[in-house]
């Protein structure tokens, strides 16, 4: 019996044929034209936003390179991964949209794809590292005073490694990029699950090493940082004006961390479930004006960082130049 149901799997695999292959133009979009017209003028305000957001935060980082911290200089990075999704690859879907079909081929789909993972998987290691680097600073004391620039340097190179690495995986022959379900964007090639027991493996290893366990890492680091907080606010009350100076820095790095990871995952979290459920559920049940939600959601992701940064720029400026205002006035009383 378990022969014959491995042989019924064998040929329900051997029979699937994924989407872009069912008919002769995949590339063709399966929305109305309205849809996607209304996607690419999305799509173009969005780029526009965060290229400009992106750049801005790039630009004035630079002003001030010799004096970045370890924390700042990984969210540069995040920032220098965001315009790099913006710049690459959305002028790319923008085209597409408004001409209602994928004009960029096969060649201009693996491109796209593998830009969109690298630089995608480059912004989840990288707010990994950073909430890694906020849970020592945070929980362990002793961390921060051996931390240094190079380390943080040390660690982007690791993490564009790690990405070139993962992005490059399909191009080995474990995986592949294609066109996505409505033919006017492309991506990884989720319905390779559907095809082999190699396909699977391919997509589990990548839901688990660039998705899973980074997330899991920065739930865990984030969750011990609140409860360290809340533990250690009252001692901090009695430290002396430097340390809690200091304290309240670390405080805005870690809020402006959270804010980011917070922001990205629940972007990206319902393109993952409806990828995985692509992957692995049944064929073709997820319906194509349905699929184009979450892509379209993901794609905003990197709109939101440059609005974090302001807000809680401007937050601790307020509160910085209150407490300034307080101690001043206080000592023209004394």
């Amino acid at each position: 019996m378990s022969g014959m149901a491995s042989d019924h799997n064998n040929s329900s695999q051997e029979e699937y044929i994924p989407h872009y292959l069912q008919k002769e133009d995949p590339f063709a979009s399966k929305l109305s034209r309205e849809a996607d017209i209304i996607a690419g003028f999305y799509l173009t305000i969005i780029g526009i936003l965060s290229t400009l957001g992106n750049g801005y935060v790039i630009f004035m980082s630079s002003k001030r390179k010799k004096k970045l911290r370890p924390a700042e200089i990984m969210t540069v990075n995040l920032a220098v991964c965001d315009l790099g999704i913006s710049v690459v690859g959305k002028p790319f879907s923008i085209i597409s949209f408004f001409s209602h079909r994928w004009m960029f081929g096969w060649i201009g789909c693996r491109w796209y794809g593998w830009a969109g993972f690298f630089f995608g998987c480059g912004s989840l290691i990288t707010m990994t590292a950073v909430s890694l680097d906020r849970y020592l600073k945070i929980c362990h004391l002793s961390y921060g005073t051996w931390l240094k620039r190079h380390h943080a340097f040390i660690c982007l190179a690791i993490i564009w490694a790690y990405a070139t690495f993962w992005a490059t995986v399909p191009f080995a022959g474990a995986g592949n990029y294609a066109p996505e379900p409505f033919g006017t964007s492309c991506t990884l090639d989720w319905w390779l699950a559907q095809a082999s027991v190699a396909g699977q493996a391919f997509v589990l290893s990548i839901l688990f090493f660039c998705l899973l366990f980074p997330t899991a890492v920065i739930v865990f680091s984030y969750v011990k940082i609140i409860l360290k907080v809340k533990s250690s606010t009252k001692e901090v009350a009695h430290y002396d004006t430097r340390i809690q100076n200091s304290h309240i820095l670390e405080m805005k790095l870690t809020k402006v961390a959270m804010l980011i990871c917070a922001g990205f995952l629940i972007a990206w979290i319902p393109y993952a479930v409806v990828s995985v459920w692509s992957a692995f559920g049944r064929p073709d049940s997820v319906p194509i004006q349905f699929s184009v939600i979450p892509t379209l959601l993901a794609k905003s992701a990197a709109m939101y960082n440059p609005i974090i940064y302001q807000v809680i720029d401007c937050k601790f400026a307020c509160c910085r130049s209150g407490g300034l205002k307080a101690k001043s006035s206080l000592k023209r009383s004394r």
